[in-house]
């Protein structure tokens, strides 16, 4: 197929590509929040039918499995810490429906993977986006430069509950309060999760066949990095050109010949390279001393709290904090903390596990197989961002990913099912 042409083949990836591409039509509607549950439990419920109906067999991997399973548990967690602080029935709904808009996207998406959708599609649907950014970005910076309204207005879809009235609006810009300069969040929540998005589309344009898409979806991508002003989307960026970099070029003798004399300065230089990484560490948090110090006492607060009030099931609900930390609700910017304080360690392990086993599955494959390395970055961005950002708020937006890592687990289901076995007749036959 010619890599100009990729257009949808069946109703599932119509649902996808539509709502991919769609990306700046839904943010004028504040709809983005909304579409990611909706198509995920509508493709869900049609995966079902087809299995129960239609009678069609989906491979489907026992690391997919196991997000099911992790995520069922997260429901468990959360009932349970309800009903251990009392909360009443109406927030357990209210937090109910929130877990079928967060932790249960992180199981259904990478089981959606199963369906018939192909994974390049995704890519070009995400480097699209890419393109709309790079044209529209001019628009966004004028916004700023003629001083208008940072935030248009807010969409009555907000109506349905949400975590903030942010990832309802329409904004153009917004200023930072430390240092007074505009950053922009263009269809997310918060610029932070900007770069998040952005780190999730450069590893699909690494993928993109035809190069003009793959200049869009690397030029939009770092774009967003950039304007998103986020330290950690900057050292993300890096850490993923530098993966895709070496899983091109591990072959190459010459990574080994120039690695070889870094490393042995290394070793004599050690000491003092080690002492400026320190130094380089303090700059980087001192870039934004509020910032940093809110995070730092929303972890301790976290930690303090879950150790001392709520081990194993953790308080159910997010609370919001003291003056200290602005008020901000304890366990936000982290999503361990966050689960250690509102699920427990139970929910902790709900997530650590399943993140594990699936990078276990894959990382033996990247070498062989592209998709597999795909996977395996959009795993570690991931794990990245756990240590920054909530992973449950911000799954409706990078959903493709987690169903580029349910492809990838299909595929590698598809080959474990294809491999002959030992000693198995119809194998000894084809010996013959």
């Amino acid at each position: 197929m010619d890599p100009q042409t990729y257009t949808p083949e069946n109703s599932d990836e119509v649902i996808v590509w539509r709502a991919i591409t769609g990306t700046y039509a839904f943010w004028l509607l504040g709809a983005m929040y909304v579409v990611a549950p909706v198509i995920a439990w509508i493709l869900l419920l049609k995966m079902f039918k087809r299995r129960l109906v239609d009678k069609t067999i989906y491979p489907i991997s026992r690391a997919q499995t196991t997000w099911l399973i992790a995520m069922v548990v997260m429901l468990l967690a959360l009932i349970i810490g309800h009903l251990t602080y009392e909360l009443g029935l109406a927030k357990l709904i209210k937090s109910s429906i929130g877990w079928a808009k967060g932790w249960a996207l992180l199981a259904i998406f990478p089981l959606l993977g199963s369906l018939n959708i192909r994974p390049h599609l995704i890519y070009r649907a995400c480097c699209i986006v890419c393109k709309h950014t790079l044209f529209l970005l001019p628009l966004f910076i004028l916004a700023w430069a003629v001083s208008l309204p940072s935030t248009l207005y807010t969409s009555p879809l907000s109506i349905i509950g949400g975590p903030g009235p942010e990832f309802f609006s329409v904004s153009l810009y917004e200023i930072d309060p430390a240092s007074g300069l505009p950053r922009w969040r263009l269809f997310t929540p918060w610029a932070p999760a900007l770069g998040m998005v952005a780190n999730l589309f450069f590893i699909f344009a690494t993928q993109e066949q035809s190069a003009r898409y793959k200049f869009y979806g690397i030029t939009g991508s770092l774009s967003m990095v950039l304007i998103s002003q986020s330290r950690l989307a900057l050292v993300c960026y890096l850490l993923v050109a530098g993966f895709f970099l070496f899983i091109r070029f591990y072959r190459s003798p010459w990574i080994y010949l120039i690695a070889s004399p870094i490393l042995l300065l290394f070793g004599v230089f050690g000491i003092e390279v080690i002492e400026k990484l320190q130094q380089s560490v303090e700059a980087f948090k001192s870039a934004r001393a509020g910032s940093t110090r809110v995070r730092q006492e929303l972890a301790n607060i976290a930690i303090e709290r879950w150790a001392n009030e709520a081990v194993f099931w953790g308080h159910g609900i997010v609370e919001r904090g003291p003056h200290l930390v602005e008020y901000m609700p304890i366990g936000s910017h982290h999503t361990w903390y966050g689960l250690l304080f509102v699920k427990g360690i139970v929910g902790a392990l709900a997530l650590a596990i399943p993140m594990l086993i699936s990078l276990l599955s894959l990382l033996g494959h990247i070498f062989s197989s592209k998709l597999s390395a795909v996977a395996v970055a959009i795993l570690l961005q991931l794990f990245l961002y756990t240590f920054g950002e909530n992973l449950e708020i911000l799954a409706y937006l990078f959903w493709p990913g987690l169903i580029i890592i349910g492809i990838a687990h299909k595929e590698r289901a598809n080959h474990a099912q294809n491999e002959p076995v030992i000693g198995d007749i119809a194998s000894t036959r084809i010996i013959i």
